[in-house]
């Protein structure tokens, strides 16, 4: 499903341990480090997808987390022109993203990256709040920071820093989905 711009609707997740470590995963057979995401399917709604998307890619079951934010709007990037399939139609050019952050509750022993026949991890490991964004792929890059931008002020009581090199304007600020 593509909009009528070219981008390809999709929903991005964070994952908090209890220490607000970020899980970051490895792409399988690659080097390539990012957070969990995947399209989101016609008809689906948003935390349908997510909670899809949790459950394939990391094995995590809805009793397993718990939702603390989401971004208010599509996030977006674009694929470089190698990444893009010229004979695709219609033509994506990019990702719209909502992102979600979550806590998890349960153990770390629920993680499982092999529970779905399409394994797209062989990795993962928690990494400190602010690590994904010089992880993940130089596209990517942007995004990454306005989403954990958005996220902070929510996940540390607006008690957070902002390092320096990270110098792009605020995009949107994250609805807090905590009772």
């Amino acid at each position: 499903m593509i909009d009528s711009d070219g981008y390809r609707p999709n929903v991005g997740i964070v994952i908090v341990n209890q220490s607000d470590q970020i899980f970051l995963a490895k792409r399988i057979g690659q080097e390539a480090w990012q957070l969990p995401q995947g399209g989101i399917d016609e008809n689906e709604s948003e935390l349908e997808a997510l909670y899809r998307e949790l459950f394939e890619e990391v094995g995590l079951l809805p009793e397993h987390i718990e939702l603390i934010a989401k971004t208010p709007k599509w996030l977006r990037y674009d694929l470089p022109k190698k990444h893009q399939r010229r004979f695709q139609n219609p033509k994506c050019v990019g990702q719209k993203q909502v992102w979600y952050l979550v806590k998890l509750k349960e153990s770390e022993d629920n993680i499982c990256l092999d529970h779905h026949d399409e394994v797209e991890f062989d990795d993962w490991r928690w990494v400190d709040f602010w690590d994904p964004v010089d992880q993940v792929i130089e596209f990517k890059r942007s995004i990454y920071e306005d989403m954990l931008k958005a996220f902070a002020p929510v996940l540390f009581n607006n008690k957070h820093h902002v390092p320096a090199k990270f110098n792009r304007p605020l995009k949107c600020s994250a609805i807090s989905l905590l009772s």
